[in-house]
């Protein structure tokens, strides 16, 4: 493969980067490609509820910090929660309001464990850090300060018991840390997984080679990504302006370029003929036409995993792998 390098003397452009980034291109490369580079990008499919579930309850935890300290309760907590809570991907209002009941106690059982006069460092808050290869930000859920050091906060409400590994294998939370040390100039060793629904606490305290090879190991994965950008940048030409791709994902495209397989639409795509939508549609945009070439870097790695992907309509390899999920499928029944 013919990658362009840089010229002798010349420095590498820092790759910017979040940990999400680099673990899609880990996971998936052809989702990394629908994610990051096709432009505009291929249509999702529908909102899947677990998510709205996290998020409404990672955004009422925020807003719990927020407020005064008198304010700090599990009342108050419920009721930030209520308030934001949302609604996409369950199946009808019924199942809606079942969890939203359910995850006001969770928020409201957490917070009762919490000091309201033990402030974060920082909530919902946004940490960077450089090296010659990369250059990493991310957010984080908080950020403790735990005598003289910091520990990073991270809140998980899917229903599969953690263990200590999900902690010490954890990619983001390893660079988070180093991020947070570098900005804040105090040592950020430990990370922690607060599982929500059991209450359990998972904590891994990093050393400073752990810490290294994490972080080695997010300038591998960038370095590849950033090489694949490039090739992806030579070859695919960007879009005319104001154009798009039809609802089968066949736009014009150069001589050998390759074509989305069979199972590019789904329930929720336009009905009313290609490159059209019903009033009060979305556009359904398919996958850019590229090369072979670009195909096969960005191959996908199809698995059980693919039954979660919200580029699944566009992926023949992804929908042959695993089953067809319902939106609200992933919830704890």
């Amino acid at each position: 493969m013919n990658m362009q390098l840089p010229l002798d003397g010349m420095p590498r452009r820092l790759y910017s980067c979040t940990p999400s980034r680099l673990n899609a291109w880990l996971d998936c490369r052809r989702r990394y490609r629908f994610s990051y580079l096709d432009r505009p990008q291929p249509s999702k499919g529908p909102a899947w509820a677990h998510n709205s579930v996290g998020a409404s309850v990672h955004n009422a935890l925020a807003g719990w910090w927020r407020e005064p300290y008198e304010r700090r309760t599990p009342l108050t907590a419920a009721i930030l929660l209520t308030n934001g809570w949302i609604t996409e991907g369950f199946r009808d209002a019924e199942q809606s309001g079942h969890w939203l009941g359910r995850a006001r106690d969770l928020v409201s059982g957490y917070v009762a464990t919490l000091d309201p006069s033990d402030d974060p460092v920082g909530v919902e808050r946004t940490v960077a850090t450089r090296t010659k290869v990369i250059a990493l930000s991310g957010r984080i859920d908080r950020l403790d300060r735990r005598g003289d050091e910091l520990v990073v906060v991270d809140y998980k409400t899917g229903r599969r018991p953690l263990t200590q590994d999900d902690a010490r294998s954890s990619l983001a939370l390893a660079v988070y840390a180093v991020a947070a040390s570098t900005m804040m100039r105090t040592p950020c060793r430990s990370v922690e997984l607060h599982h929500l629904p059991t209450g359990e606490i998972v904590e891994w305290r990093h050393t400073e080679e752990s810490l290294a090879r994490h972080l080695g190991r997010a300038e591998e994965l960038a370095t590849e990504a950033s090489e694949a950008d490039e090739r992806y940048r030579t070859l695919v030409k960007p879009p005319a302006k104001g154009a798009t791709t039809s609802r089968s994902g066949r736009g014009a495209a150069a001589p050998g370029a390759s074509r989305p397989g069979p199972g590019t639409s789904a329930p929720g795509a336009s009905r009313s003929g290609p490159g059209t939508s019903a009033p009060g549609e979305r556009q359904f945009v398919g996958p850019t036409p590229v090369p072979d070439e670009i195909d096969e870097l960005f191959a996908p790695s199809p698995g059980p995993i693919c039954s979660w992907c919200d580029f699944r309509r566009h992926c023949p390899e992804g929908q042959a792998a695993a089953p067809d999920r319902r939106p609200w499928d992933a919830l704890a029944e």
